[in-house]
């Protein structure tokens, strides 16, 4: 239930981005071809497996995303400035959603469960074992 509206509200900010494509007179490209094409990340590798992992590796995927997204923001400064706010408002929520996220991961001192990891598996396996 913690991820539903992340998904969401993910899900708006496609078609947000499509209908500035629009209206900057280019013709979106939402094919999965196109999308795996452009995309700097795999494919979300943990399988079944605990909450805790689950959520280790969609932090690693949330810092991927955020930090396409903010190379993009940096990208658009002298381009365009209503498609660079547009950005700004993503990244804030992702930024967000990443905090409620990491809130479940964090020791009494704040350190991540999943400390020094920098793949989806690697990071769900450290979390698991902490965890149990």
């Amino acid at each position: 239930e913690m991820i539903d509206p992340q998904v969401e509200l993910v899900r708006g900010y496609a078609d947000e981005v499509a209908e500035r494509i629009a209206t900057l007179g280019k013709s979106p490209k939402g094919t999965p071809g196109a999308i795996i094409k452009d995309r700097t990340w795999d494919d979300y590798s943990v399988e079944r497996d605990t909450v805790q992992a689950h959520l280790a590796a969609l932090d690693l995927v949330y810092n991927g995303v955020i930090e396409d997204t903010r190379k993009s923001i940096e990208k658009l400064e002298d381009l365009d400035l209503v498609s660079q706010d547009l950005l700004i408002a993503h990244a804030g929520e992702l930024e967000k959603f990443q905090w409620f996220v990491r809130a479940h991961l964090e020791s009494a001192g704040g350190q991540l469960t999943h400390e020094g990891q920098s793949t989806e598996k690697g990071a769900a396996d450290k979390a698991r074992r902490k965890s149990a």
